[in-house]
């Protein structure tokens, strides 16, 4: 029988994916899921996968691969 790259973690899928340059393990689900155990906005973000922009109304929809290679920047406001 062969290795699967997913692990199980409490229950859940573990995939390995490259965020913002660094090596992650995160729960296997959408762009939007991830997005969230961050701590993040989807309406405050901005997400390339694999050198490709995500529609913010898709983020739900965009189910996260081993080996995805994300970019995520999040949106602050401020000022005088």
């Amino acid at each position: 029988m062969g290795c699967s790259a997913k692990a199980k973690q409490g229950g859940y899928a573990v995939i390995s994916v490259i965020l913002n340059g660094e090596t992650r393990q995160v729960r296997e689900g959408s762009v939007a899921d991830l997005v969230a155990s961050l701590g993040l906005d989807v309406k405050k973000v901005a997400v390339e996968r694999n050198r490709a922009i995500v529609p913010r109304s898709t983020l739900a929809d965009v189910a996260l691969a081993e080996g995805d290679a994300l970019e995520i920047v999040h949106f602050v406001g401020g000022g005088c």
